[in-house]
């Protein structure tokens, strides 16, 4: 299972079609830090309709868009 399966699914559940998390929007949701593994794992999103988009350091958030319709 991924370390970042409880944001995928918080991605999910929402519906939106753009979404904008802060860091600490995620820290809540996964419970830990995001940390450069993220990087690695982001391709996990798409199995749950989303695709990642800016990832901002300087404003510490990430946007999310959904794939499709």
């Amino acid at each position: 299972m991924s370390k970042y399966k409880k944001l995928w699914e918080h991605l999910q559940n929402n519906g939106g079609m753009t979404l904008k998390f802060s860091f600490e929007e995620i820290k809540t949701i996964i419970g830990f830090d995001i940390d450069h593994s993220f990087l690695t794992y982001k391709k996990e999103s798409k199995q749950f309709g989303y695709q990642v988009g800016k990832i901002s350091m300087k404003e510490k958030h990430i946007t999310f868009a959904k794939i499709g319709k």
